[in-house]
């Protein structure tokens, strides 16, 4: 029998893929938009992570549905995750240039053979905190 209290929950998690905390100012993130001939290279830094994608901030907001690449430098990690991917989630409105925007991006695929197995023995290593 289900409780009421949670029928009525409005927060459904969809995620395919269980996502861990990670230390943003120590998790670097450089994002091209894919497509682009002449795209500048945006830094910023990453909130979370799991084998499907990655919560990040970057100065200038990347739209939903947009394409881009990716490199991660996880804190411990022997490499740094090279990865491809869509813009999900822009949490901030594009047009306030007053601060940094925060995004979800959903991974499509990797650069290498070897990002993947990376991320996944990153994760697996148990240091990292569930995210909520």
């Amino acid at each position: 029998m289900s409780t009421p209290a949670a029928s009525a929950s409005p927060y459904v998690n969809r995620r395919q893929f269980e996502r861990f905390s990670l230390r943003p100012m120590y998790t670097a993130v450089s994002v091209r938009r894919r497509g682009a001939e002449h795209s500048s290279r945006l830094d910023g830094h990453a909130y979370d992570i799991g084998e499907g994608g990655v919560n990040f901030e970057l100065d200038e907001p990347v739209l939903p549905g947009e394409s881009v690449d990716i490199e991660i430098e996880l804190p411990g990690c022997a490499r740094r995750i090279k990865a491809s991917g869509e813009v999900v989630r822009c949490e901030d409105d594009p047009n306030d240039v007053l601060g940094p925007s925060r995004m979800a991006l959903r991974f499509d695929g990797f650069e290498s053979d070897l990002d993947l197995p990376a991320l996944r023995r990153y994760l697996g290593e148990g240091w990292l905190m569930r995210a909520a």
